[in-house]
């Protein structure tokens, strides 16, 4: 057992519980911050500090009470999510207090997590905080889905919808490595000049106040589409589709 030096512990562990389904964009009395019983690790377990945690998407569909493929987070539940933290104690083989680790605990000041379900960190390869994206599960996503199923060769054009998203804008930038041609699709102008001007896509649009998506897709795409990242789906994907080249990958 080894416990890091954070000073004596709070008695109470703070989290933020599920507090009502949201209707509409979720709103702050759908949280609820509450006091929860400091938790103690068992053999195998670690105490965690938390540092970071995420933000994302598909959050949304878990808050809904809706089973889709995952379970959904219930009334009264901490809120599900990934997270990194500091270990404070640990009863576990191969972790030590001051561990850096990442799981998905998610919103609370401390969590018990079983040692076979977090990833140690190491601070001097990176952020320990780019766990939760570029190194994490958005970085995962963009780097084997795109190099695994897209497989993009030097030359070819490649959409990405979403493509300011924490995915999206990752699989613009691998494309660029991999020496294609990006094209982005966002929902305001400001994040295709982000794009464009601070990530080095080719070009992009905003399909916000883009009313003929085949018409711009054409006029940006003129050899065809070769890759297509999809994070968005309906009336854009139907556009996308015709203007897919043979042996396109999607």
């Amino acid at each position: 057992m080894s416990a890091a030096r954070f000073g004596p512990l709070p008695s109470v562990n703070r989290q933020f519980q599920l507090a009502a389904r949201p209707v509409g964009f979720p709103k702050e009395s759908d949280f609820a911050l509450v006091d929860a019983p400091m938790p103690a690790p068992a053999e195998g377990q670690v105490l965690v500090k938390s540092a970071y945690w995420s933000v994302d998407p598909y959050m949304r569909g878990r808050i809904t009470g809706v089973r889709t493929y995952a379970d959904p987070v219930n009334l009264g539940d901490v809120m599900q999510g990934g997270a990194v933290g500091q270990v404070v104690e640990s009863r576990a083989e191969g972790l030590a207090a001051g561990d850096f680790v990442t799981g998905m605990w998610g919103w609370q000041e401390f969590a018990i997590e079983n040692a076979k379900f977090v990833r140690k960190l190491d601070p001097a390869i990176a952020p320990v905080s780019t766990a939760l994206g570029v190194l994490g599960m958005p970085g995962m996503t963009a780097y084997f889905g795109f190099l695994d199923i897209c497989k993009p060769q030097p030359g070819e054009t490649v959409l990405v919808s979403g493509a300011a998203g924490a995915v999206g804008s990752l699989v613009g930038q691998i494309a660029k490595i991999q020496g294609c041609r990006a094209i982005g699709v966002a929902g305001t102008d400001d994040k295709v000049d982000w794009l464009v001007k601070e990530l080095g896509f080719d070009a992009g649009f905003n399909y916000k106040s883009t009313s003929d998506y085949s018409a711009r897709l054409k006029e940006l795409c003129p050899k065809g589409i070769d890759c297509y990242f999809d994070n968005v789906g309906g009336a854009l994907t139907d556009a996308v589709l015709p203007q897919m080249n043979v042996y396109g990958r999607v």
